[in-house]
């Protein structure tokens, strides 16, 4: 049986172009409610309007399907509740929340202003917490929700001039992680995907011959059954386009036993460093406790041995 959203209503942040719109039109196509939100500004999200949200809108009522446009800001913790009450409002309940918003300001670290920093996170990072506060707790009440957040390459590996972007999207990796454990008693799933895709906002960053194979409906695949009823994992990152699809992990190595009687200097740690890296042994950890404990573990015992 294909994968469908009957009687679910999603919200889709930045829903009006790029992969939003692609997004919204998939899971309305499926049968979801939409909310498609975009506040219509330009890519570093200066500026509004509503005519981006309403056309989404109007493609997916012609297709048979239905929505409604909001045209409220991420950035502001009232403009997440007011998206998250659009749905409310309109069908009674929110059941997936796609974290898309987004903005770039892209400059050297050494020439970036603090406004140019505060800017990006404060869509990219708060947008997301704004909005998936506003929700959570009526997930956790009906038992049921698909949180998706939006990250990024450039946060989980780095890019020059983007600092602020970068520190943003992995910031949203963190939150992923907590929110897995405060939802995963009540029908909660929390994932992430590091999306690449030809948008407004990634156009001038790809060439003539990348840059068409990046379509969004390849990252829509991929949104579409982490948002499902479907998929119950959490905590996954998924780096995906093009028609390509993979985990990223983050994991722990195996780790160096100096001894607890005395720190080591840093000459020690200096002439075993390739080892403290060795990545040969890695795995994940659920959560900090378990990575606290594993420490904890090789710690006694080394005490044994």
């Amino acid at each position: 049986m294909a994968i469908n959203y009957e009687d679910r209503v999603a919200v889709v942040t930045g829903g009006g172009a790029g992969l939003g719109r692609s997004h919204a039109l998939f899971l309305a196509s499926r049968g979801a409610k939409l909310v498609v939100n975009d506040l219509g500004g330009d890519v570093q999200g200066k500026g509004s309007g509503t005519s981006a949200a309403d056309e989404v809108v109007a493609e997916i009522k012609t297709a048979g399907g239905t929505a409604v446009a909001n045209y409220d800001s991420v950035a502001s913790l009232e403009g997440g509740r007011a998206i998250i009450q659009t749905a409310l409002d309109e069908f009674g309940r929110v059941d997936i929340l796609i974290n898309n918003a987004g903005n770039n300001i892209e400059n050297s670290f050494r020439k970036m202003t603090m406004e140019e920093f505060r800017a990006v996170l404060d869509v990219h990072l708060m947008g997301a917490v704004h909005c998936t506060q506003a929700a959570w707790q009526h997930m956790l009440d009906q038992e049921y929700g698909r949180v998706i957040m939006t990250t990024s390459a450039a946060g989980l590996y780095g890019g020059h001039g983007l600092s602020n972007y970068a520190a943003a999207k992995i910031a949203l990796v963190g939150l992923m992680n907590s929110l897995v454990l405060e939802g995963r008693k009540r029908g909660i799933t929390v994932n992430a995907i590091a999306p690449m895709a030809m948008t407004r906002m990634s156009k001038d960053a790809m060439d003539d011959k990348t840059g068409p194979l990046l379509k969004p409906e390849f990252v829509t695949s991929i949104v579409a059954l982490l948002a499902s009823e479907a998929h119950t994992g959490s905590g996954d990152i998924i780096s995906t386009g093009a028609g390509y699809y993979s985990k990223i992990g983050i994991v722990e190595g195996a780790g160096v036993y100096f001894g607890a009687d005395a720190p080591p200097s840093p000459d020690d740690l200096a002439a075993r460093f390739d080892d403290i890296c060795d990545l040969s042994q890695a795995k994940p950890h659920g959560d900090a406790f378990s990575s606290v404990a594993d420490a904890m573990r090789n710690v006694l015992r080394g005490l044994k041995s």
